[in-house]
């Protein structure tokens, strides 16, 4: 049995993991016959949104305790893995991607990226073992790895964000996945597009079936 590390950024799509992108990536793991284990950095969220109003709360919260709220309490500490022991390792979308996990979604090409992040994306690249991203996570990628051929769908901004850190962007629309070759990297833009809960299962499927066949 294949098992893929799943890497959560929290919990609730403006500060944390989206939690349909999460949820479906787990799903479509479970459907075809692999399993999965959830991680999170052990660190404070970059901040507390109201997910109603959209406004920053007072309040300080843990990226990996939220995580465990979507792991059903079943999750480590990203300090924690071991490439070795994992056929694959994928990173669902969410503002916490691009906010706990690096700081893209604040500085854009200039972010930084959480240690533990990119020590686990540069061990499974280094051992030739395949890479998710869904969402605004292959921005993280591209700071990490650089010379690597992504998609986030088609926001311009963000495209020529993640090409000024050498990578290269394609263009996709709803499931639709990009392969870098070279890396093993699997992409897929999920809600950096206006998607529906049916298009965002199309697309972590799709990239699954993609990760399962590379493995």
């Amino acid at each position: 049995m294949k098992k893929i590390a799943v890497v959560l950024a929290g919990n609730g799509v403006y500060d944390g993991a989206e939690i349909h992108e999460a949820t479906l990536t787990l799903l479509a793991i479970a459907q075809k016959g692999a399993s999965y284990q959830c991680f999170a950095p052990d660190i404070n969220q970059a901040h507390v949104v109201n997910h109603i109003t959209g406004e920053e709360m007072p309040e300080t919260r843990n990226v990996l305790v939220e995580a465990a709220r979507i792991a059903r309490g079943n999750i480590k500490a990203l300090s924690e893995y071991n490439a070795a022991e994992y056929d694959a390792i994928v990173f669902p979308g969410g503002f916490g991607a691009a906010k706990n996990l690096c700081t893209f979604a604040f500085d854009g090409p200039d972010c930084t990226v959480n240690e533990d992040v990119e020590k686990a994306i540069r061990s499974t690249a280094v051992a030739e073992k395949p890479v998710g991203a869904l969402c605004i996570s292959p921005a993280l990628i591209a700071k990490v790895l650089g010379d690597v051929e992504v998609t986030i769908g088609q926001d311009q901004g963000t495209a020529d964000a993640i090409e000024t850190l050498g990578a290269t962007h394609v263009k996709t629309t709803h499931g639709e996945i990009v392969v870098d070759e070279k890396y093993k990297v699997i992409t897929t833009p999920c809600y950096m597009l206006d998607a529906t809960i049916d298009q965002i299962a199309l697309g972590a499927n799709n990239v699954i079936d993609k990760i399962l066949e590379l493995a």
